[in-house]
């Protein structure tokens, strides 16, 4: 007969007489030992039933205690899964234990770090400090214990108690590691602290073990955000081995420097070496591409997306939309925003701004009605891409109407930029003295952006008298902005009057004002080449660049063409202007590209100044007798030169 023993009424002892044979009694299991049981339970995930567990253990009894392992096991659960209540339980257990005296598992550097990075982890950083002075004064805790307070220091935003842990620790003679330095120089970097990051470099320097690749990186990235850029290339020369981290750490070097040659060289070394990238990369480089209007880079990068299969997040896409629409390529833009699965705002004002300073604002208007359906509400920087590209389209009722709607409908109240785009619009379309009431009633004091844009429409509208006086206002806020009094001198010099332009010309002589260089780049065969006007002797004088600028000379002629020489700001005579004019960078940019380029393909210029009436004229021209695509970028808006018209329809 078999007896279960949950069926005993009785306890047996050695006089109970059993009758059954040996083999009819059941081999009962043993019970599991309580660390085993306590580290299947954390194992599960249940780490209510092995808290319970361990609450329910009589006290008093060293034998019925969870061991270290069982501790820190159950520590680490509650940290990956975030479970503070869990752990506080936990930690309760552990102070219980220390008071019965049973044991003082709280000294043991192992289980100290854990509990202090779960209170960390968990937002809970005076805990964790708790935790970490308890003993701190009698036991000497070894560098992992202060390695994970700085960690939470670090994790919870508190630079500077890092470094002032830091410290603390070298008072006490604990020897920094490569944990240690890295964190560190992290609360140096985030501090912008250069000094105290140099003190720490000669102590990594002097320290017996050899610097890690994290430290390495910490140390590029702190003198790279602090502008020390010699100490960034002496770092990563100095590497034994560099990943992706090191490679972005000098990309961002060189960018922050506007060395974008460089950083465009040192993305090709990169890739050279079979590092790959990471989308920290990508949107590092997208940016630089855009500035430079690389579209020959930034298509490379697209494919090198294209070809990792991976899905790049939200943030590598509107860079990647934002770089098509800077480099004047607003369709591909189109396609990656209407391949997208998901799209945030930043995604709508991306490819509704390209479109708009693309001249394209039928396209904007249509993607603006779109957002709305969306269910996500515009905001302040979706108007001004809209406002702006209703100041360059010309569509000056229809610029007024969004102001109001923004207003009355979205609630959005106007800022500097928006009222600037207002006054924008309407001195554009000659209604300057409703520019001028806007100025005068609205909320906040103008800018110089302002008055400079009312500058320009008097510009356009050959307002000299009132040109003159919103001069004034200029000069006294912007004193030393050269183009303000370029832009007078422009007015002055386009109906005559030269003494004008040659006051204005004194007063910046007297002022010490040199006027900003014209300057133009054109990317060709992954070679960035620049252009400054009066400059490119060398393109000049070859038999190339002669016999095409006859022969389109030739060709111009023949459809009516003649320099428009009021753009010089010269007064000299109208043969000497025409020659003067030929020198502009945009031109000879121009000029490059077709010799350069395969026929047929589309030429895309950069300018940082706004492309002169003339030069403007020219490419027209041009773009009909080559039958070429120009596209420039000016510092206004795209131009897009097609069949001897642009995108701008000649309103810029």
């Amino acid at each position: 007969m078999v007896i279960p023993a949950i069926s005993l009424s009785t306890p047996i002892t050695a006089s109970t007489n059993l009758t059954s044979s040996p083999s009819s009694v059941p081999k009962l299991p043993k019970p599991k030992p309580l660390n085993s049981t306590l580290k299947s339970l954390t194992k599960s995930g249940k780490l209510d039933d092995a808290l319970r567990l361990i609450e329910s253990l009589p006290p008093k009894s060293a034998a019925a205690e969870p061991d270290l392992g069982a501790y820190v096991s159950l520590l680490h659960s509650c940290i990956s899964r975030r479970s503070l209540e869990h752990g506080q339980r936990l930690y309760l257990q552990l102070l219980l234990s220390r008071e019965r005296g049973t044991h003082n598992l709280l000294n043991n550097p192992t289980l100290k770090s854990k509990l202090i990075t779960l209170y960390s982890v968990c937002g809970r950083i005076d805990e964790a400090r708790r935790v970490f002075e308890d003993g701190i004064e009698t036991e000497n805790f070894p560098q992992s214990v202060w390695v994970a307070m700085a960690i939470g220091y670090s994790r919870n935003g508190c630079s500077k108690d890092v470094l002032v842990l830091y410290c603390d620790m070298l008072c006490r003679f604990v020897r920094p590691g490569n944990f240690a330095f890295s964190i560190a120089l992290k609360s140096c970097t985030k501090l912008f602290e250069l000094q105290v990051g140099r003190v720490i470099h000669g102590q990594i320097v002097k320290a017996n073990e050899d610097p890690d690749q994290v430290v390495y990186n910490s140390l590029l990235r702190l003198y790279a955000e602090c502008g020390c850029f010699e100490d960034v290339l002496r770092v990563f020369d100095e590497m034994p081995e560099r990943d992706i981290a090191s490679w972005n750490s000098l990309i961002g070097g060189y960018v922050r420097r506007d060395q974008l040659l460089e950083a465009f060289d040192t993305f090709r070394r990169m890739q050279g070496e079979g590092v790959g990238f990471t989308w920290v990369t990508l949107t590092t480089m997208l940016p630089v591409c855009a500035r430079v209007t690389s579209l020959y880079k930034g298509k490379e990068i697209h494919a090198q997306i294209v070809k990792s299969k991976t899905i790049p997040d939200l943030f590598v896409l509107n860079s990647l939309m934002d770089m098509y629409v800077k480099c004047g390529a607003v369709d591909y833009s189109g396609r990656i925003f209407g391949g997208m699965k998901s799209k945030d705002l930043t995604s709508w004002n991306t490819v509704l701004s390209g479109y708009a300073i693309n001249g394209l604002m039928t396209k904007a208007m249509g993607f603006f009605d779109e957002l709305l359906d969306s269910g996500l509400c515009p905001d302040g920087i979706t108007f001004v891409a809209l406002l702006s590209g209703c100041s360059h389209a010309g569509l000056t009722n229809e610029g007024q109407a969004l102001f109001d709607k923004m207003k009355t409908e979205f609630g959005i109240s106007p800022s500097l930029e928006h009222y600037a785009c207002l006054v924008d619009i309407l001195g554009r379309g000659g209604r300057i003295k409703e520019a001028m009431e806007v100025v005068k009633n609205m909320p906040m004091k103008p800018t110089g952006s302002i008055w400079g844009s009312l500058l320009n429409s008097c510009r356009l509208h050959g307002k000299v008298p009132l040109a003159e006086n919103i001069s004034k206002r200029l000069f006294e806020l912007e004193p030393n902005n050269p183009g303000n009094y370029v832009m007078l001198s422009n007015i002055y010099a386009s109906v005559g009057l030269w003494e004008g332009v040659n006051m204005v010309r004194e007063m910046m002589e007297k002022r010490g004002i040199k006027k900003e260089a014209g300057c133009s780049w054109i990317q060709v065969k992954n070679r960035l080449h620049t252009f400054v006007a009066g400059g490119g002797f060398e393109l000049r004088s070859s038999n190339d660049y002669k016999t095409l600028w006859d022969e389109l000379e030739e060709a111009m002629k023949a459809v009516g063409y003649a320099p428009d020489t009021r753009v010089v700001l010269h007064d000299i005579n109208d043969v000497m202007k025409a020659t003067w004019v030929c020198g502009h960078s945009e031109r000879l940019a121009t000029m490059f590209g077709l010799i350069h380029t395969g026929s047929g393909l589309p030429i895309r210029i950069t300018k940082n100044l706004r492309v002169c009436v003339d030069c403007h004229s020219w490419m027209k021209i041009v773009s009909e007798v080559t039958g070429r695509l120009i596209v420039l970028r000016d510092t206004n808006r795209f131009h897009h030169f097609d069949k001897g018209n642009c995108s701008c329809k000649d309103y810029w």
